[in-house]
């Protein structure tokens, strides 16, 4: 392996931290164990590494305490690689990256919240289902954090939207300006009008956006929505997903999607691009009901 030349003596901030995840391979796993890939063969299996460089890159992430190892089996000794703190503050940085490759490479540099059906993000997006959504836990409106997958119902809706707010100054400057942006209240209003029909399919309903709590806590309750909206602000659902995002007035939004996971933190429908918010309300009741009945 060619020598590694260090960069930790200079004053550079970017420089320090290229030091540390510099190599490509090493964000990659950083990536991987974002997404609940946390032991060495299967990340072997997802990056297609040699072992030995695997194994070294492990050790690097490690030592600069970005992954920590975590022991699962005593005889012989093996470990999950775990992010830390540390690892975890990465993950911006993994989520700008995306969003300026499907951007500047996939797309052609425009800001925006949705996505041409046949684009490769719909089809990352798509790709999906049959994915598992590891554990992790987005706090409430209330301030709660909690698991966004139900587990008293067959299945849970998570409707992603780009940002929705009690008042009209609270929205960005130029948000009415980027494509797909609107519908945000349209689409959580005709979830609660359709939340009996939800749960009478045993489906639970959830929002979520990047918008604080708070935010959201007031969205809420001027639009009496009677379910939960869950913030991703920390980036924790988008990196687990590989959830697909724009900037706007300095903040990573979710792009307007649908999924539906099963009780067992299964994928088993999505919707991306949602350009009919009413018909993909009632695609997502009738996927859920599809899903009780099974």
């Amino acid at each position: 392996m060619a020598r590694r030349t260090s960069l930790e003596d200079s004053g550079c901030a970017i420089a320090q931290s290229l030091d540390v995840v510099g190599d490509w391979w090493t964000l990659l796993i950083v990536r991987d164990t974002a997404r609940g890939v946390h032991r060495f063969d299967e990340l072997q299996r997802e990056l297609g590494l040699s072992r030995k460089v695997l194994t070294e890159r492990l050790r690097l992430l490690v030592e600069a305490d970005v992954l920590t190892r975590v022991p699962y089996q005593d005889r012989p000794s093996r470990y999950e690689y775990r992010l830390t703190p540390r690892g975890r503050a990465l993950l911006p940085v993994l989520v700008a990256l995306q969003d300026w490759g499907d951007t500047w490479i996939l797309g052609d540099g425009s800001a925006t919240a949705t996505a041409e059906e046949a684009s490769a993000e719909a089809r990352r997006v798509h790709a999906l289902v049959g994915a598992r959504l590891p554990a992790l836990r987005l706090v409430d409106d209330q301030g709660t954090p909690r698991d966004p997958v139900s587990d008293d119902a067959s299945c849970t809706v998570l409707y992603c939207f780009p940002g929705a707010y009690a008042r009209a100054d609270g929205y960005p400057p130029g948000w009415t300006d980027i494509p797909g942006t609107s519908g945000c209240t349209l689409e959580s209003s005709t979830f609660r009008d359709r939340l009996a029909g939800f749960r009478a399919a045993g489906a639970a309903v959830h929002g979520v956006s990047t918008q604080r709590p708070d935010e959201q806590r007031a969205f809420a309750e001027k639009e009496r929505l009677g379910f939960p909206l869950l913030s991703d602000a920390d980036l924790t659902l988008i990196s687990a997903l590989r959830l697909p995002t724009f900037r706007a007035a300095g903040t990573s939004r979710l792009k307007r999607l649908t999924l539906i996971v099963d009780r067992e933190r299964v994928v088993r429908h999505v919707q991306y691009p949602v350009t009919d918010i009413a018909g993909s309300v009632t695609a997502a009741l009738d996927a859920a009901r599809d899903l009780g009945a099974r």
